[in-house]
């Protein structure tokens, strides 16, 4: 005790206040070990112990190399025969529990964790092997002497109202494609002949890639691929039509997808062209949202492409049901919107009209001083390729100036453009022109090994491809001169490249492996993916994983597995439980930590006769 003023002051024992400290490093110890454990046990909650695939982990003491993930025996049920062309997101029957407003219950509403089917998806009855790329693009099974009702693409309604507009025809066992639709009359491959001398760009590898809202049978996709030019088909999920079904049993890229309330899994600025013929989208309602999403995909300087109403309503309008000064007001509504978000009038003959979108921000700069102009200028609030369950909103997203070579004048035609460094990669993390000359080299080299293991790739058995959870499209661009196109998945969760992807001359979307992917069952020859379990392990169940890659792929079908040696064998027995077929395989280089895994799904048929 020391004396102050004639006051005592105590001096603060030391020993007093490490015995608090003391208390307080416990207690901060062990709650950091309850917070690591609520982490890892909801890390890895699909390695718990259940009754079909009780999953262990075994891990290696201190001094071991690596440790390995094991997983008893599994073993799925068949799901019944309702569920033969189940699509989890967009399922017609949970279409009551949403709005009609803007048709969003036709949006994605993905099942809640305990409503997931833990099934296997069978084939309809008599199902086929799917008719060879190139024949495919013209049949595609339907009947077959096996029984009646046996069928690969389960719709007949289709064929009974477009039979008029010879959309496609339906003779014996097969659905045949004559090119035919409600604006192409004559055939598709007219209607594209008369778009090319709209659209000299189409001819010279300046069109490299399209989208088609509202797709019919995909026709005209399947057209555009003779000619160079890569197109998504996109049409929502019905219940009779199957339009998206019918484009990828022929071998054509499509996705289930609709322009509702929420922006298109793609990023901006990407697409060169965008079509509709026909497609009934109110392009001028609920001020014109629908539009400025096809102007936000679209590049500087691409095309958007309307055939149909208002087009050519002067000779057209009797057989839409309307009267002309209706079909002149949509028509003057709709050049005043576009003229608004910057397009211009690029050509316009008979029924098709063609719009060009302005290549450089001279007009939205125009448009930004006027403080009443309509629609405005997206603020920086949203991200421009923000675009995973992404709403809509009534504004223009104006291409970034620092841009200078992504608009469509600029950017190197095709094939030019699939092995020229984008721009747009260094707005990736950690990218580069160097980083991107290493990764195109690393797919060259790997695909030809993929050859080695799996001699299908390059020939007619393989058609439909995914990549689930690309970089840079590099494994696309490797096998570009095969038989063969790549839907490039791009995490929602991972670092966003997807523009990288389209810069190339590619095609993509953006998709989240925790939920079912937009498309329907048995609709993809060939899955890939690459460390995929160990990048997204923590958010989604393996198990889940696996069924949805067993959902969408065909018959016969083949899965590489690129893998850590921590999830191989455990992804190889949860596949033996769906009747897949597996070999483990070493990378190119033989490295140890990676193993590569060539599965391949079994044709088999429901045993459950009641489902039939």
């Amino acid at each position: 005790m020391k004396h102050k003023d004639g006051k005592p002051v105590y001096q603060q024992d030391k020993s007093s206040r490490v015995v608090p400290m003391s208390i307080m490093f416990v207690v901060l110890c062990g709650f950091s070990f309850y917070l690591g454990g609520i982490f890892c046990s909801e890390k890895h909650r699909f390695y718990t112990n259940e009754a079909k695939d009780a999953v262990k982990v075994v891990q290696s003491s201190f001094n071991s190399a690596a440790s390995s993930l094991q997983v008893k025996s599994v073993s799925f049920p068949q799901c019944s025969g309702e569920y033969q062309d189940y699509t989890p997101c967009t399922d017609p029957k949970k279409w009551k529990k949403y709005g009609v407003h803007r048709l969003t219950f036709m949006e994605r509403h993905c099942p809640p964790a305990f409503e997931r089917k833990e099934c296997l998806i069978p084939p309809p009855d008599g199902y086929k092997v799917p008719i060879r790329w190139p024949k495919s693009r013209d049949e595609c099974w339907y009947r077959y002497p096996c029984g009646s009702g046996s069928r690969n693409v389960p719709y007949d309604w289709i064929n009974k109202q477009k039979s008029n507009q010879n959309w496609l025809r339906k003779e014996g066992e097969k659905f045949l494609f004559p090119g035919g639709g409600t604006m192409f009359p004559r055939g598709v491959s007219d209607y594209v002949d008369s778009m090319q001398k709209l659209i000299p760009e189409m001819t010279d590898g300046t069109v490299r890639t399209a989208i088609d809202t509202g797709c019919g049978v995909a026709s005209w996709g399947g057209d555009l691929l003779d000619r160079g030019i890569l197109t998504i088909s996109l049409a929502p999920r019905d219940n009779h039509e199957a339009q998206v079904q019918f484009a990828l049993e022929r071998g054509i890229p499509a996705i289930l997808g609709i322009i509702s309330t929420q922006r298109l899994p793609f990023p901006s600025n990407s697409f060169d062209m965008a079509h509709c013929s026909r497609c009934l989208i109110p392009w001028t309602e609920f001020g014109g949202v629908y539009l400025q999403e096809i102007h936000r995909i679209l590049r500087p300087g691409g095309f958007w492409v309307l055939s149909g109403p208002p087009v050519n309503y002067e000779r057209r309008w009797r057989g839409w049901n309307t009267t002309i000064e209706d079909q002149r007001s949509d028509y003057n509504n709709l050049q005043k919107l576009l003229t608004a978000m910057c397009f211009k009038l690029y050509n316009k003959k008979d029924d098709i009209a063609v719009w060009r979108k302005a290549s450089d921000n001279s007009c939205y700069n125009k448009l930004s001083n006027n403080a009443d102009a309509y629609p405005p200028k997206c603020d920086d609030s949203l991200e421009p390729d923000a675009a995973w369950y992404t709403p809509l909103r009534p504004c223009i997203v104006v291409p970034n100036q620092k841009y200078k070579r992504t608009d469509l004048k600029s950017v190197s035609k095709w094939p030019a453009r699939l092995h020229a460094a984008p721009e747009r990669v260094s707005d990736v993390h950690g990218g580069s022109a160097s980083t991107f000359k290493h990764d195109d080299d690393k797919w060259r080299v790997r695909a030809k090994h993929y050859k080695k293991l799996l001699s299908s790739i390059g020939s007619n058995k393989i058609r439909n491809v995914m990549d689930m959870n690309t970089v840079y499209g590099g494994f696309a661009a490797a096998v570009i001169d095969d038989p063969l196109w790549v839907m490039n998945v791009v995490s929602s969760y991972a670092t966003n490249t997807l523009a990288v992807v389209f810069d190339r001359g590619l095609i993509g979307t953006y998709h989240d492996w925790c939920e079912a992917f937009s498309t329907y069952p048995r609709t993809y020859d060939l899955l890939h993916l690459d460390g995929l379990f160990t990048a997204e392990s923590h958010r989604c169940d393996m198990k889940y994983v696996l069924l949805e890659m067993d959902r969408i792929l065909r018959p016969n079908g083949y899965a590489i597995i690129r893998e850590s040696s921590y999830f191989v064998d455990a992804v190889a027995a949860i596949a033996k439980g769906m009747k897949w077929g597996c070999r483990k395989e070493d990378t190119e280089y033989g490295i140890e930590k990676e193993k590569i895994l060539i599965c391949q799904k079994k044709l088999w048929y429901s045993s459950n006769k009641s489902s039939r």
